[in-house]
């Protein structure tokens, strides 16, 4: 299996290296410029076109996927000859618009005259029929850096059609834009699904491409498997001091911000309250129309929890995709980000969780639904069984120490 696997680099890798820039008062340390990391597609053009070269190229992406100056990743590769005969895109469609679970239909790029197939309506994976006349699969994804996200599983999918069919896979890396740390438990292998595919914690901190590295030892996925990595990146790195411009990865993920609360805040969609889906800050706040914010802030707050500040709000969801409160003024917990350094969203949630359903616990329903997100029944059990927060979370630490030492020998970053 290992001899499937290769990976393209090149000595600036670790020469290019970025001191840590964030004062410990600093949530996120304002943008470098200009840019000094260079995202895998920027490499492939730069230093590792003969994987391309001659070649009928299939291409997974979406508008989020774009270069160092926010160029999008389709026009660079045409711009430099690539030769697209099929474009792919993941949940939310190429164009970055359909709302989360929308089922995306596929379609015609009329300009270039190549389909774009939906691999997230119709099928999940990449049929026979699509994959005629393709050459090697290229898939550039901007990820989120958490467990509940389908782009990882989308990219497994591709994995395993593409091996099928003895077609080369190219993984275009990015930065994980919240950062190398692991938080959160493991995922149960029982409770495998498109928003948990890979038993990683709930945040993992690896790049799309050491995921697809680890899921082709860890689901025995015998593909010829590429990935062109982030020059200058490492794992302490926080987006902003990459230098790269954000793109919204998702309609309710509008800014870095979410992205690193979306960790823990995302465990809510499995409870009664509303994430502030049909919002402008969607996943930064909770809320339901009968919170008692005063008796649950009180309760967040005596946590003295690191990184993170919290102070009640009102919103009103317009047109949510999960039909929670449509319409209805909801008295909500807004969670503000003070330190990205030491931050722990998982850990936020889980004590989060633990005060509103000690203030209602008839009406936080947290039901089977978490289970999917959560990994496995444990967190809902424990939470149930008024387990202190602080104890579920340590009883994560050993397995932690053992994903961390699983997955060293598919990291490519220090």
């Amino acid at each position: 299996m290992q001899s499937h696997r290769r990976v393209v680099c090149k000595g600036w890798l670790v020469a290019l290296l970025l001191p840590a820039c964030l004062g410990s008062s600093q949530a996120l340390p304002g943008p470098v410029a200009p840019a000094v990391v260079r995202p895998g597609l920027e490499v492939l053009l730069s230093d590792s076109m003969a994987l391309v070269a001659g070649k009928r190229v299939g291409f997974v992406t979406n508008l989020a996927a774009v270069d160092s100056r926010g160029v999008g990743a389709i026009p660079r590769l045409r711009g430099a000859g690539v030769r697209l005969v099929a474009l792919f895109g993941p949940e939310h469609g190429l164009s970055v618009s359909a709302a989360p679970g929308e089922e995306v239909t596929s379609t015609v790029d009329t300009a270039n005259n190549i389909p774009i197939y939906s691999l997230y309506g119709a099928t999940a994976a990449p049929t026979k029929a699509m994959l005629e006349g393709i050459d090697i699969l290229l898939i550039d994804l901007p990820d989120v850096g958490a467990r509940y996200y389908t782009y990882i599983a989308t990219a497994v999918h591709v994995m395993q059609s593409a091996a099928a069919q003895h077609i080369p896979v190219v993984i275009l890396d990015r930065p994980n834009p919240i950062g190398g740390a692991v938080q959160g438990n493991i995922l149960d292998r029982a409770w495998i699904s498109a928003v948990g595919r890979l038993t990683v914690p709930m945040r993992h901190g690896l790049t799309l491409g050491e995921e697809a590295r680890l899921a082709a030892s860890d689901l025995a996925i015998p593909v010829e498997l590429h990935v062109v990595p982030v020059a200058g990146w490492h794992r302490d790195m926080l987006f902003p001091e990459t230098g790269l411009p954000f793109r919204a990865p998702s309609p309710n993920l509008r800014d870095v911000e979410a992205l690193f609360h979306y960790p823990g805040t995302c465990l809510f969609e499995g409870t009664a309250l509303s994430v502030g889906r049909g919002t402008e800050a969607a996943f930064t706040q909770v809320g339901a129309p009968w919170l008692d914010t005063t008796q649950v802030l009180a309760r967040v707050r005596a946590a003295h929890l690191p990184g993170v500040s919290f102070r009640g709000v009102r919103f009103t969801p317009v047109n949510p995709g999960d039909r929670k409160f449509a319409d209805t003024s909801v008295v909500g917990i807004r969670l503000v980000l003070t330190d990205a350094r030491v931050y722990d969203p998982t850990r936020t949630a889980v004590v989060l969780l633990s005060a509103v359903r000690s203030v209602h616990p008839d009406r936080v329903r947290i039901g089977g639904s978490f289970d999917r997100l959560a990994g496995g029944p444990a967190l809902r059990l424990a939470l149930l069984g008024s387990v202190p927060p602080d104890s579920i979370v340590s009883g994560w630490t050993a397995e932690q120490a053992r994903f961390r030492e699983r997955v060293r020998p598919f990291l490519l970053y220090p």
